[in-house]
């Protein structure tokens, strides 16, 4: 079984991973890895066989030459140590490959930013004094950096506060849902705050613990100005166009 692997690069990321092979068969295998870490890159070639390093190139080691990890890779490390072309392709990957691909990548990953959607709502419908759970949702944001915070009244609160993971959409974006055991009383505050890369400065969304006749009265009043807005414009409307009959007659 021979696996062979290319020299693609990538950022503190092994590329290839180990092949099961069947008994009586062999691996050969050979791993190409970028690492960047403010501003400096790193270039690794590792060579296993049968998951055993026998030889392996780091840009990073002062000789810039193959080094043998064990007694199978002497005689290869004196091979391609002494192939200069071979050899300098190794010790000009750090900058043809890794700062290279690094440039053209960075801008649609580290730099990639994208605000957060967030929305606060209870896990079902209660009472007030009843246990419930207050929810939470954080949603379409980039990169997976994130802090999401619960408060009560200005305090925050860290007992009975569950997450999610990280969760991928597929996109280049995440969600995640932050919930929050509560028992509401009449006038409480609850605020989900987050804070994001993406995001100046932290958001919040308040969720107000009310009572069903507070929310009644509350909906009621709105339905009553709208109706009174609305009952407004109709009677400025007809008012105008009796004006205009009147201009128009005179």
């Amino acid at each position: 079984c021979l696996t062979s692997c290319g020299s693609a690069a990538s950022y503190d990321i092994h590329l290839f991973s180990l092949t099961e092979c069947p008994l009586s068969l062999y691996l050969y295998q050979r791993r190409s890895v970028c690492y960047e870490l403010n501003g400096t890159h790193r270039f690794l070639e590792q060579y296993v066989y049968n998951r055993e390093l026998f030889i392996q190139f780091d840009s990073d080691s002062a000789a810039g030459v193959f080094v043998a990890e064990s007694e199978l890779g002497r005689e290869t490390a004196k091979n391609w140590n002494i192939q200069k072309e071979f050899l300098e392709l190794r010790r000009s990957a750090v900058d043809t490959v890794c700062k290279h691909n690094f440039e053209l990548d960075e801008g649609f990953t580290l730099q990639r930013r994208v605000q957060s959607n967030v929305n606060v709502s209870p896990s079902k419908k209660g009472h007030l004094q009843h246990h419930n759970m207050l929810v939470c949702h954080v949603s379409d944001f980039y990169p997976g950096h994130i802090q999401v915070r619960w408060f009560l009244n200005g305090q925050e609160e860290t007992a009975g506060v569950l997450s999610t993971n990280l969760i991928h959409n597929g996109d280049w974006t995440f969600q995640m849902l932050v919930m929050l055991e509560m028992t509401p009383q009449q006038g409480d505050v609850y605020t989900c705050q987050v804070e994001h890369p993406s995001l100046d400065g932290p958001v919040t969304v308040e969720w107000k613990a009310q009572s069903d006749s507070a929310r009644s009265k509350m909906l009621a009043g709105v339905g009553g100005f709208v109706l009174g807005f609305v009952a407004l414009g109709v009677s400025l409307l007809l008012r105008f166009r009796s004006l205009q009959k009147l201009f128009h007659f005179s």
